[in-house]
């Protein structure tokens, strides 16, 4: 059974508002991931925070093109990204049709499924690193670009929901830079993440990748 009090799924009201508020308030809500194997259950821990054509630090800051377009669609919608060749991330479109802003879910606790979750994780050295960092919880949930679009408010049996679970107070979360980010968006601390939580993933600054000579 999911470890919550409350299966209520988020209604997509939740997601229709600033990135900023969407962002801390993800914190403590349930993720499930509806397979053909079983459902997964997550307990999200840490997240960032996108904020569209303003941020620099977005996908979408540059306009809309058919990789980041989902951005630009409706709130409660699943933006599933490939990045570096080999990692899938997966991100929560909030605000305003046409605003772009996502929450990118970074890291979480598997609370329903982990045996299911183990076998798309074999190099996790235990259950708090099944999900420890935005590609690991992509792949323990076994999340792709073919998920891209998916709607997680509306329908309890689709691939994604988000129900409501326990909000973390305002004292325990904690926020800093965004892991990765380079330039102006660098300077934005939307990175939220529940104190103290083992599952939450380390920091890491921006490292330019080196060009092959």
């Amino acid at each position: 059974m999911i470890a919550s009090p409350d299966r209520t799924s988020l209604p997509r009201t939740f997601f229709d508002r600033p990135v900023l508020d969407v962002a801390p308030d993800l914190l403590g809500r349930i993720l499930v991931r509806t397979t053909p194997d079983g459902p997964i259950a997550l307990r999200l821990t840490e997240v960032e925070a996108y904020d569209g054509q303003k941020d620099p630090g977005s996908h979408a800051y540059r306009g809309r093109t058919p990789r980041n377009g989902v951005m630009f669609g409706p709130p409660g919608h699943v933006y599933v990204y490939f990045t570096y060749g080999m990692w899938h991330c997966m991100n929560l479109v909030c605000g305003p049709e046409g605003t772009a802003s996502a929450v990118l879910l970074r890291a979480g606790e598997i609370v329903e499924g982990a045996e299911l979750a183990r076998t798309r994780r074999l190099s996790a050295r235990n259950d708090k690193e099944l999900a420890k960092g935005p590609a690991r919880l992509a792949t323990a949930l076994d999340v792709d670009r073919a998920l891209d679009g998916e709607d997680a408010c509306s329908d309890p049996d689709a691939p994604f929901s988000i129900l409501t679970g326990t909000p973390v107070p305002p004292d325990q979360v904690r926020n800093g830079p965004r892991t990765g980010v380079s330039g102006e968006g660098a300077v934005h601390p939307w990175r939220f993440w529940i104190a103290d939580d083992p599952t939450v993933s380390p920091y890491r600054a921006h490292v330019p990748r080196r060009r092959r000579t």
